[in-house]
């Protein structure tokens, strides 16, 4: 199984396109997102255009729009929403995701998870604490860094940082 992780996409709806296309390319059957989709019409864009499974936790910028949304109740049938951070378990790996970095790793620090997730800083990155795996898949929208995101081969652990750029 693949995953996409995405973060940081700021409305950047071209650049989300590329992503969503890659993963309809790729079979790419989820995607946790790390936060700052930054409006309800790129959460739209997002579930109108991505059939499989969705994971978002919100970020900064996405406290406007959904600050009071109901996440319990939220109408998007493949989209769980997270306020704070989310968890998931996936073929038996547990995962955390969140925007802030210092929430990261914290959260690996504490040996719950073999796998956290973040955005925020728009750098990709990733590091090891303890048995966790700790990652940035960098940002989608273009801003101060190039656009990418990482794709998780789950059957074998490995991860891949995709250039927006380099995609057609």
């Amino acid at each position: 199984m693949k995953i996409a992780i995405i973060s940081d996409i700021h409305d950047n709806i071209p650049n989300l396109k590329k992503v969503l296309d890659y993963c309809m390319k790729n079979k790419i059957e989820k995607i946790i997102c790390c936060g700052d989709l930054a409006s309800l019409e790129t959460l739209d864009f997002l579930n109108d255009n991505f059939a499989g499974e969705i994971f978002f936790a919100l970020g900064n910028m996405d406290n406007d729009y959904l600050k009071n949304y109901p996440l319990e109740n939220n109408h998007y049938k493949n989209t769980k929403i997270f306020k704070d951070f989310g968890e998931v378990e996936i073929e038996n790996r547990k995962i955390a995701f969140v925007h802030f970095p210092r929430e990261a790793k914290n959260l690996c620090e504490i040996g719950k998870y073999d796998f956290v997730f973040y955005g925020h800083t728009h750098k990709p990155w990733t590091e090891k604490i303890k048995n966790c795996t700790l990652l940035n898949p960098g940002n989608v929208a273009n801003q101060y860094y190039s656009p990418t995101f990482a794709i998780w081969e789950i059957n074998n652990n490995s991860f891949q940082l995709i250039r927006i750029n380099d995609l057609k």
